[in-house]
């Protein structure tokens, strides 16, 4: 059963490290809460963290509410029309011109990618800088199951440093300060990669769009490190697994390595083509039929994904809450 959470877990009387936890691994699933993260982790493991902050990404219009995605190499931008209720996407007109706040006029040139009708490449006029212009007009994203109005503070993960998604990489949303600090210095290993997130898929089995990231060479340097002694890479939300993926180099004839990098990234990780680097997977929950779920196959294997998802409605089970501000599940193959 889903039940969406429509709070934060604070406005429910709750840390964000209090919020429950399904760790599955091949024999078991076990109930518990985030805070308790280090009892199912290894001194030695590696936990890899997105650093990207959240932007506040939505733009009232004269007409429509603007999600701005991304921001391409060429200065333009990548955004979604939503209809004033956000009710569903709206659909413009190329060559339409937006008139949005603080003087700026949004002309919507194409579809992006060519061949669909969600997402649109458009030029802002005056050129602006994205982050700038987003961080004084803008408001945080936010989707009809969300009950108010909640800061961008309630939507930024606790070591988030570079600015650039459009929505927060929610799933390191329960790591807090405390918990970081004593997975620490229990000899759990952080590192960080970046990846913007774009805005999130409205439509069933979307593929994710092409999406920023950069892997620094330390954390590749201790990718290669714990794998090389025997010790888990697990990572924190599929943005990291496609960032770490996306820096694989190697295999199968010759040896697999993470190496530094940064650019764009278009891989789109499924069952058939399953991840190679990362051992484990921290992520919230969604539904079932969503396309994030072909991703948590492929690091973890269909079959316990599947049973991860039943067994929490199994008997027993805490109720769980879904979305971002909603409950996590520790996949560990």
């Amino acid at each position: 059963m889903i039940r969406e959470a429509a709070v934060p877990p604070e406005a429910r009387g709750l840390a964000r490290d209090d919020v429950r936890l399904a760790v599955v691994t091949s024999q078991t699933t076990t109930h518990t809460t985030v805070r308790h993260l280090g009892e199912h982790l290894r001194p030695g493991d590696l936990l890899v963290v997105n650093t990207s902050g959240t932007l506040p990404s939505a733009i009232v219009g004269e007409r429509w509410v603007v999600h701005v995605s991304t921001g391409l190499d060429d200065g333009s931008w990548v955004v979604e029309l939503r209809q004033p209720d956000n009710s569903g996407p709206a659909t413009p007109v190329p060559g339409e011109r937006l008139e949005l706040p603080g003087g700026v006029s949004l002309r919507i040139v194409a579809p992006h990618p060519a061949g669909q009708a969600r997402l649109w490449r458009a030029v802002a006029s005056p050129a602006v800088d994205r982050v700038d212009y987003l961080t004084r007009w803008g408001r945080p994203i936010h989707y009809r199951y969300v009950h108010g109005e909640w800061p961008l503070d309630a939507l930024q993960n606790a070591y988030a440093r570079h600015p650039g998604s459009a929505e927060m990489p929610s799933a390191g949303r329960p790591l807090t300060e405390r918990l970081l600090v004593s997975l620490m210095a229990s000899g759990v290993v952080i590192a960080p990669v970046v990846l913007h997130t774009g805005v999130a898929s409205q439509e069933k089995h979307e593929p994710p769009q092409p999406e920023e990231y950069a892997v620094p060479a330390a954390t590749a340097r201790l990718v290669g490190s714990t794998r090389a002694a025997g010790r888990r890479v697990v990572a924190v939300g599929t943005t990291v697994v496609r960032a770490l993926e996306s820096a694989a180099a190697g295999g199968p004839v010759g040896p697999l390595q993470v190496v530094p990098s940064a650019g764009w990234t278009s891989l789109v990780l499924d069952p058939s083509r399953p991840a190679r680097v990362v051992d484990g997977l921290l992520t919230g929950l969604h539904e079932p039929e969503a396309s994030h779920l072909h991703l948590l196959a492929a690091v973890a294997g269909r079959t316990l994904v599947d049973r991860g998802y039943a067994d929490l409605d199994g008997p027993g089970a805490p109720a769980y809450l879904w979305h971002e501000f909603g409950d996590a599940m520790l996949l560990l193959p």
